[in-house]
């Protein structure tokens, strides 16, 4: 086992994977050369060559499109769009090819394409670099969308990824890439090297990309949360001293709906976090499925902790950004009904 940060056991998996697989590529704006705007792909061009690890002109939708031509013809293309707020020009390719190839073709053709994006605000971004899209993807028959929160999971669902023979939106919160934060910005950064999710094996090996995990058994009141919301939530459980189950999804779709109700049924009460808008994001569909599933067990009222209806201020980063205070507020709101 290594200490590795987020960056270093994406990084990991993917000379795992070219190392393992030659149908295997990596390629995007900057992933060459440069090794990546966030050095994630530092290193892999040197080591493989630059016919498996090649920079691409800036052009998203020629990207996706590119990866999708690829696949149908029996590579596995992994594909960075620099940041998440980027993939609009894609989307058609994503929505339109990725996503159907297998219906379209009756399953002659399948797109084993991985979508690797940075995602999420905490880094001073702005509106164009700060976005959180998930529920956009686990919107769309066909796409499989997966956000990990720390550098074991991010390797092991890297691999899964490329190797599950469907399209994969791989979204990286980029606050998480050199440590867990858990929403107290005015704080020193806490380095991976302090986490146990932080001991990486060097070789192969995979994370379920179905599967979620409780983070922190309890017993009062189930947090469901992912990426960056893991750890505020974590943080406003101890803060608050109640006795919070924290699930990380880790796997937005397909879900992992067994666990959340399970958790859901014990404690009576559901808290729901997450750092995209509120309308229509993907806390909306989780709670339509715990009110579905666990209506009779609920003691109260379903609450969401997440970002707000506008666009992601640079000035007021930590005013929109769901911090400690917030969840912490809903969860002595539940406990309080």
């Amino acid at each position: 086992m290594t200490t590795m940060t987020m960056v270093q056991a994406l990084r990991s998996a993917m000379d795992v994977l070219l190392e393992r697989d030659p149908d295997v590529v990596v390629f995007g704006e900057d992933v060459g050369y440069f090794g990546g705007v966030f050095r994630c792909t530092d290193g892999l061009q040197a080591k493989h060559g630059r016919h498996r690890v090649f920079d691409a002109p800036i052009s998203e939708g020629g990207i996706v499109g590119a990866a999708i031509g690829m696949a149908a013809y029996g590579l596995k293309p992994v594909v960075e769009v620099q940041f998440a707020d980027y993939f609009y020009p894609a989307s058609d390719q994503i929505v339109s090819e990725a996503a159907r190839m297998r219906y379209r073709s009756a399953g002659d053709f399948t797109s084993p394409v991985t979508i690797r994006m940075p995602c999420g605000g905490g880094i001073y971004g702005g509106q164009t670099h700060s976005q959180s899209p998930e529920a956009l993807f686990t919107h769309v028959c066909g796409l499989r969308t997966v956000m990990p929160c720390n550098p074991y999971d991010a390797k092991g669902l890297l691999i899964a990824a490329v190797e599950c023979g469907d399209p994969v939106i791989f979204l990286e919160p980029k606050r998480l890439y050199n440590g867990p934060f858990d929403g107290h910005h005015e704080r020193p950064v806490v380095p991976w090297s302090a986490h146990p999710a932080s001991e990486v094996p060097e070789g192969h090996y995979t994370v379920p990309l179905d599967c979620a995990a409780v983070v922190r058994p309890g017993s009062e009141v189930t947090v469901l949360a992912y990426g960056t919301m893991v750890y505020v939530s974590l943080a406003a459980a101890q803060e608050t001293g109640i006795d919070a189950e924290v699930i990380d999804l880790r796997s937005l779709w397909p879900l992992d709906l067994p666990a959340v109700v399970n958790s859901v049924r014990k404690t009576g009460r559901c808290v729901i976090v997450h750092e995209a808008t509120r309308t229509s994001g993907f806390g909306a569909e989780l709670s339509a499925l715990v009110q579905e599933h666990c209506f009779y067990h609920l003691e109260a009222p379903i609450e969401r902790v997440t970002g707000w209806d506008t666009p992601y201020p640079h000035a007021l980063e930590w005013t929109y950004f769901p911090g400690p205070a917030r969840v912490g507020a809903a969860l002595q709101r539940v406990m309080e009904r």
